[in-house]
């Protein structure tokens, strides 16, 4: 069997390590708020190039905190417009309604799957005060486009880099474009931790000071609250555990590139349509997307196989139960993406052989 993503097998490549990280927050007697996450954030704030790095408990929490601290500032109030793109995952528009926001839904583009520039400026009225920007499967957004047009209207701008560790373009990485971003350390993240984690970062420092306030109980001296906050911190231990899967990042992602350009380069079945080329260090292939009118032939063909797969993500937030006031909404590319997407495994412990037989059954598939 090919796992679609074998996280014991990633993890075990760094278990030595691991386990020395372990033992020191154990024997440090020191599990919250301690040096581990002073260490980790500077080291990631050094990674991404900018000044601040907030621990979170999660990547929800990062997009939702970085929300509720504009409020706090006067930048954002409730019933602001948001555009964020519809084909996103949930997440991304929960961390828009739970602050009181509405989010404005935006037609990805189909070939990127990422916010395409000419449905934003479509979409945009002047009650619109943010953009988030999601990095979808591990491809940056168009920055230099959105940057300019957030300028142009005075927007803020907040990147969902969750699944988009190191990507960059022009050397500026995730993370450094929008006025602040939120990453996710959920383990089948690039940068997975052993358990949920999550990060904010930016190079507001006010905003870095309100953003940890919220997460510690809306506090930055004990028992003194200046917010009604809430309890989002990157545990010491993850933190520690993070620490070592830093260093291997690049290492990992030029594994998925290379996976990625075989992909691209060899699987040759028309009823596929595969993912487009980057042309520069955009895309960090979280995922390895592919498009299909037989999803459900395929995926049962690959099973058969024994190739594994996932969906991301079946069902468009817009199409979910609990947004139902927007079931109505008409969204045809945003909704044939969730009807044809399929996610090939690109699992950086994957060996050469192993891409080799993917690529052969696929381009048997149908014939």
């Amino acid at each position: 069997m090919i796992d679609f993503l074998n996280l014991k097998k990633i993890n075990a490549q760094y278990e030595s390590e691991l386990l020395l990280a372990s033992e020191r927050v154990i024997k440090s007697g020191w599990y919250i708020q301690g040096d581990e996450v002073k260490s980790f954030e500077t080291e990631f704030s050094e990674y991404c190039g900018v000044k601040h790095t907030i621990g979170v408990a999660n990547g929800l929490d990062a997009l939702s905190i970085v929300i509720r601290s504009w409020k706090e500032l006067g930048l954002l109030k409730n019933g602001d417009k948001v555009l964020v793109p519809a084909n996103t995952y949930i997440a991304s528009i929960l961390a828009v309604t739970e602050n009181g926001l509405i989010p404005v839904f935006v037609e990805p583009d189909i070939n990127s799957f990422n916010l395409s520039l000419t449905e934003m400026v479509k979409m945009y009225t002047d009650d619109v005060k943010l953009i988030l920007a999601v990095h979808l499967y591990g491809k940056l957004c168009p920055m230099v486009d959105i940057c300019t047009f957030a300028q142009e209207h005075n927007l803020l701008v907040l990147e969902d880099a969750a699944q988009a560790h190191g990507a960059s373009i022009n050397g500026r990485k995730a993370g450094c474009w929008g006025d602040a971003a939120g990453f996710s350390f959920y383990p089948g993240k690039n940068l997975g931790a052993l358990g949920d984690a999550g990060a904010v970062v930016t190079n507001n420092s006010e905003l870095a000071r309100t953003v940890r306030a919220l997460g510690n109980y809306g506090s930055e001296k004990k028992y003194d609250n200046i917010y009604k906050g809430t309890n989002s911190r990157l545990d010491e231990i993850q933190a520690a555990f993070l620490r070592v899967k830093l260093k291997y990042l690049d290492q990992e992602i030029q594994i998925r590139r290379l996976i990625a350009s075989n992909y691209i380069a060899r699987i040759s079945n028309d009823l596929l349509t595969l993912p487009s080329a980057p042309t520069s260090q955009e895309h960090v292939w979280h995922l390895f997307v592919v498009r299909t009118t037989v999803r459900d032939s395929l995926q049962l063909y690959l099973k058969q196989h024994g190739v594994g797969t996932v969906i991301h993500y079946p069902k468009a937030p817009h199409k979910q139960k609990c947004y139902s006031e927007y079931n109505d909404l008409n969204l045809p590319i945003t909704e044939l993406i969730h009807n044809e997407v399929i996610s090939l495994p690109i699992d950086p412990t994957m060996t050469m052989n192993e891409v080799d037989s993917v690529i052969k059954i696929i381009n048997g598939f149908g014939k």
